[in-house]
């Protein structure tokens, strides 16, 4: 038996109408960070090849830490505009091929406008030098201060120094703001987290995620690979001596069962008062760090945000649309806040969120309907909370009371959950839930008569006991349609040793009834009258979490769930500028890309596997002659029988090649779960041209004391 969906992207651009330029999904990669572009470029964008000034690059630029390490910068600059704000993105990605696709469509275009755009690669990757340890290290920050004294220290900058980023980049520049560097004026933050614990890719709710064992085998492949030797005549040495010190972190990240000091070092939520700069936050509903825009406007003063229907992108190059003009929006804010420029943007809404419609599930969705809605600040004074009680017979909305609803779930719930962070088109978002549903214990709302529209995050309270000393349960809110179809509008899981506290875990004492609250994601979402509301309960959530020691049975006592009803308006109360972008890059693709994703039975074991393929075809720089080539795989296998036998790992391979030069390096990471532990196993290997000349081993078990 095998359920397969599987997409095929081109990579390439059309002339679409009015001279706008449609931009196709640009390689399959199921939601890490690969080649140039795992970016799923899916609306139209208008290139923009004319600018106020004309556009200078510097291809290499060496910034000399105290240390004595070079880190390498790639700048460019308005000609003729004298002194200027600098404007920073730090990451460890790759400025010469990694991230080069997206790179060359924004970076310039703030050049264009008047400023000095700087890329530079972090320690240990891409050009520069030194070693990488882990991500977020006091070592990261503090280069990242020094990178902005030095640019403000240039007789091109005014002063003024600016800082973005998407994911890692929009993390370490709210990290970098926390420090108080002097000439770090403003951020823009997009896809990123104030909380490490709570909100990123390791722990939810403090459940072990999956993507922690993904995360790890990400960093394993994409630090392992070489900086360019045209830039780098010691790029041999250089490279052994990264391959050499090449940590797999997925069982150090596995180990902090709790929100310890590991976690609370960057998560600027431990002293929201250190933040003194202008913060602008993009956040995207089908990405899982859509939290962060409402904590930075409750919490930061000044802070503004806009909330679209996007996956993990950049919002002018994301799916689903609308994608929206990011780079005006980000130049709105550097204007202001770097040059000085009086145009109201302190004025704007301090919360602006695409209120998304009902519409059919669909896990490649390239749009979504919906309304953009402007508030003036958090919590929104359209808000009312309403109660709604979990009533025995699976009704949710009902008079309430005693319940004595049992909730175990079998061990493959959870296929139709998407990835954590979705990239694209391939199948990444949120499927049709049914499938999940029919595993769950449901509650159902009454049919609506009318549309019912939310905005906020849903507060699940339950009185519950447990059979097992560790256990934890998933919330599910849904939108049912009349045809049985299920939409996925937030999701919260808790981890049940957290109950009391996300520092001090304790166990459960089985039999004993506790009381729990599980908060659900944000959400902005309109019900179509005539459909009904589901809450979803599972005590399973596989792979987007790792499943609980042993199969545990909670028996449900009471609840109830706060729903956050908003008085949304007809019609939309902000209207975002188009996407706009500079032009792309000069490349040519020698071999197509292909992605796949599917579902795997075997009749004969009962195993399930979720499996996804990408590779991104061998493409070639024609400025400076790279040819990179990408190509990932990653297994995740559960065993109905026996639940707490789970499998997950994932494989990469990393191609780099001009003329004769050739290098590859392939990493597999896996993570095996048994009751007792995490079983850790990765190997990374690096070959030049057909030699091989680094093999290692990593093998580490991690004790499940809460998880």
């Amino acid at each position: 038996m095998l359920l397969a969906f599987a997409a095929v992207c081109a990579f390439d651009g059309v002339k679409g109408k009015g001279g706008l330029f449609l931009l196709r999904p640009v390689f399959g990669w199921q939601g890490r960070l690969g080649i140039f572009a795992k970016m799923k470029l899916g609306a139209f964008m208008q290139v923009v090849t004319e600018f106020p000034f004309a556009v200078m690059e510097e291809e290499d630029v060496g910034i000399v830490m105290p240390d004595g390490c070079r880190l390498s910068a790639r700048i460019w600059r308005a000609k003729g505009a004298g002194a200027v704000p600098a404007i920073l993105e730090y990451i460890p990605y790759r400025k010469r091929d990694g991230t080069l696709a997206r790179d060359e469509q924004m970076h310039p275009y703030f050049a264009g406008h008047g400023y000095a755009a700087v890329r530079v690669d972090m320690r240990g990757n891409g050009d520069s030098q030194g070693l990488m340890t882990d991500e977020y290290t006091a070592q990261e920050l503090q280069d990242a201060c020094d990178v902005i004294a030095w640019l403000a220290a240039q007789d091109w900058c005014n002063g003024a120094v600016g800082m973005m980023g998407k994911s890692w980049g929009g993390f370490n520049c709210l990290q970098t703001a926390f420090l108080q560097p002097p000439a770090l004026k403003a951020v823009v933050t997009v896809c990123s987290t104030t909380d490490r614990f709570a909100d990123d890719i390791h722990f939810k709710g403090g459940c072990l995620l999956g993507e922690n064992l993904g995360w790890g085998g990400v960093m394993l492949s994409y630090s392992s690979r070489p900086a360019d030797p045209v830039l780098r005549p010691d790029w041999r040495a250089d490279w052994l001596a990264r391959l050499e010190a090449e940590p797999f972190l997925a069982p150090r990240w596995a180990s902090h069962q709790a929100r310890d000091a590991y976690w609370t070092h960057g998560s600027i939520c431990e002293d929201f008062s250190r933040m003194q700069v202008p913060v602008l936050s993009f956040s995207g509903w089908a990405d899982n760090y859509m939290n962060t825009s409402a904590h930075l406007v409750r919490n930061v003063a000044g802070a503004k945000a806009i909330v679209g229907p996007w996956v993990h992108q950049y919002p002018h190059q994301a799916v689903p649309g609308p994608a929206i003009g990011f780079l005006d929006e980000a130049l709105r804010w550097w204007d202001r806040w770097l040059k000085g420029v009086q145009n109201g943007a302190e004025s704007d809404p301090a919360y602006r969120t695409y209120m998304l419609d009902s519409a059919a599930p669909d896990a490649s969705a390239p749009h979504r309907k919906g309304i953009w809605l402007a508030e003036d600040a958090l919590p929104s004074t359209r808000v009312t909370v309403a109660e709604m009680s979990l009533t025995a017979g699976g009704v949710l909305g009902g008079a309430g009371g005693a319940l004595e609803q049992v909730v175990c779930t079998p061990p493959d719930l959870g296929l139709m959950a998407g990835e954590f962070f979705p990239m694209g088109l391939n199948a990444e978002m949120p499927g049709d839930q049914a499938r999940d549903d029919a595993l769950s214990v449901c509650f159902e709302g009454a049919v609506l008569d009318a549309p019912l529209a939310m905005q906020g995050a849903a507060r699940l309270r339950l009185r519950l006991r447990s059979d097992k000393p560790r256990a934890f349960i998933v919330a599910r809110l849904c939108d049912v349609a009349p045809n049985g179809q299920s939409v996925r509008i937030a999701h919260g899981m808790l981890n049940l040793c957290h109950r009391d506290s996300m520092e001090a875990p304790s166990h459960l004492a089985p039999g004993e009834d506790v009381d729990v609250e599980v908060v659900l994601d944000d959400m902005a979402y309109r019900v179509a009258a005539g459909h009904h509301l589901r809450l979803a309960l599972s005590t399973t959530y596989w792979p987007f979490l790792c499943p609980s020691p042993e199969a545990a049975t909670l028996t449900l006592l009471k609840g109830s769930i706060s729903l956050p009803i908003h008085s949304a308006a007809a019609a939309s109360e902000w209207a975002p500028p188009p996407p706009r972008a500079a032009r792309a890059w000069n490349h040519h693709a020698h071999t197509p890309p292909h992605s796949a994703r599917r579902l795997e039975a075997d009749l004969l074991t009962g195993k399930l596997a979720l499996v996804v393929e990408d590779r991104s075809g061998r493409v070639e720089n024609l400025d400076h002659g790279l040819i990179t080539e990408e190509n990932y795989a990653e297994r995740f296998e559960i065993d109905p029988a026996n639940p707490s036998d789970s499998l997950a790992q994932n494989d990469w391979t990393q191609c780099l090649s001009r003329g004769d030069w050739q290098v590859r390096t392939q990493a597999h990471a896996e993570m095996r779960t048994t009751p007792e532990t995490l079983q850790f196993y990765a190997k990374l290997q690096a070959w030049e041209g057909e030699v091989l000349v680094f093999e290692r081993e990593f093998s580490e078990d991690v004790p499940r004391d809460f998880v």
